[in-house]
């Protein structure tokens, strides 16, 4: 088994292949600075994996674009968790069929979690002939060698690599936002949940070393941001196998604890090992967000044993009750799946009784979408997705009546928000500590500050209100 730990710079070579590659994308499109388009599906995590990407093209003399249309390098970042997403991915390649035809030296590629499986690559190979370039998660740090060989051989490449249990440093980076930035601690999951695609594309759990977290967080707060999101699968894993006692709980007062004047947010936890010292440090620390992202999933003690999620009902309320007696001002947002193989009528109500007991600020809502590959995929499921959609309805009603109480009951009160982005000619989008979203007056000069807030109306998931 490899060593999870084994952190290592990125490889030399693939140095010398971003340096080789200027080169290359000159004499290919014959500009100095070629334009390279990535579009991002799925979570934060893959979000921050084309940040690398971007970093490196960007090193090796790309221009980055938004528009497709007139790119020489099209990258898609693929997400494997929904079968909605993948179909996307499926249409918006299809689409590029057209565009390579009329531009022959266009390179298209796809990477991320899909390009994982077997049968996806596959389907890839036969179905699209013009994508030039596949890779999945672990071979990221070998992107400059992988794209440098499409270049020069004109030879299609698919390369899916063995989790190798390495982290690999150095890696450029381009940030997608200025004041707002995501900063991975850790990768992988050993959690195998029945339903969850995630282990068997991302690999085994590994972290961060913490020295080289607080300095990169460090380095973004020196730079200016605003609010940094700590990101992995399960952050309550982190320090596992690490020669060192620093855990999840420490490290997040760690970067805490860094000077400056800024929030500090995580995401994900998983119930069955969010502790009560988690919990104490977010109440501590004024810069941590009262917000905790705790997925449950399911209702039902049942549903829950059949998704191996290692907790029941009773667990997650005696955590969530913890946290609501430390934590002032708390926002609890989770994650549900409806219609998982089996789930009944009674297994269903379970869920939404647990919906009311901790009256959620908001909800991120799922029907069960069988993934090639997991357990749950082989289980009978005698309801239909008309039935599942239905049930699905009667959720999202219940926990708009509950969003609706909760923001009322912040009219009138002061806040201090960030200003994130102008959401039309003469509003801005902000975001309390608590991470709801505020509708203010302003321009958009006071995009990526800090301004306190009086709120002043209320609609459902959104509020609206003034700065002071």
């Amino acid at each position: 088994m490899p060593d999870r730990n084994n952190t290592e710079l990125l490889p030399s070579e693939q140095e010398d292949y971003i340096n080789r590659l200027g080169d290359v994308l000159m004499y290919r499109y014959g500009t100095e600075h070629p334009k390279a388009f990535i579009h991002t599906y799925g979570c934060q995590q893959n979000v921050a994996d084309s940040e690398k990407l971007k970093g490196m093209l960007e090193k090796a003399g790309c221009e980055l674009t938004e528009d497709k249309e007139s790119a020489d390098i099209i990258i898609f970042n693929t997400c494997a968790v929904r079968e909605h997403a993948e179909d996307r991915v499926f249409g918006n390649v299809g689409a590029l069929k057209a565009l390579k035809r009329s531009r022959p030296s266009l390179l298209i590629a796809l990477c991320g979690c899909m390009m994982e499986q077997e049968h996806i690559a596959e389907k890839i190979y036969k179905s699209f002939p013009y994508v030039g370039l596949v890779f999945g998660t672990h071979v990221i740090h070998r992107f400059p060698e992988l794209l440098y060989n499409a270049m020069t051989t004109g030879k299609r490449r698919i390369e899916r690599g063995i989790d190798d249990g390495k982290i690999y440093e150095g890696i450029p980076v381009h940030r997608d936002g200025s004041f707002k930035g995501w900063l991975p601690v850790m990768y992988g999951c050993d959690n195998f949940c029945t339903y969850c695609i995630v282990p068997y594309v991302r690999g085994r759990e590994r972290s961060r070393r913490p020295e080289t977290v607080i300095e990169e967080a460090r380095s973004m707060i020196n730079a200016g941001y605003k609010e940094i999101t700590l990101l992995g699968q399960n952050v309550n894993s982190y320090g596992k196998g690490l020669d060192s006692d620093v855990r999840f709980p420490q490290l997040l007062k760690s970067v805490a604890d860094i000077e400056g004047d800024f929030w500090l947010s995580f995401m994900t936890s998983h119930p069955k090992d969010a502790s009560k010292e988690l919990i104490d440090v977010i109440a501590e620390s004024p810069k941590i967000s009262p917000h905790l992202h705790l997925p449950f999933q399911n209702g039902s003690d049942r549903i829950l044993k059949l998704m191996n999620r290692h907790y029941d009902v009773e667990k997650y309320l005696d955590i969530v009750s913890y946290a609501k007696s430390r934590i002032k001002g708390l926002e609890l947002t989770s994650d549900v799946i409806v219609g998982f193989p089996g789930e009944t009528e009674e297994d269903f109500q379970g869920t939404l009784d647990l919906i009311e007991k901790v009256g959620f600020t908001s909800l991120f809502t799922f029907i069960y979408s069988p993934r090639v590959g997991t357990p749950a995929a082989r289980l009978d499921d005698p309801y239909t997705h008309a039935v599942k959609a239905e049930r699905m309805g009667r959720l999202l009603k219940l926990q708009e009546q509950i969003s609706a109480k909760r923001t009322a009951a912040m009219v009138g009160k002061r806040m201090r928000v960030l200003i994130e982005e102008q959401a039309r000619e003469g509003i801005l989008n902000a975001r309390t500590h608590g991470g709801v979203v505020a509708e203010v007056p302003g321009d958009a000069s006071q995009i990526g500050g800090f301004a306190e807030a009086e709120i002043t109306e209320a609609r459902n998931f959104i509020l609206r209100g003034k700065l002071l």
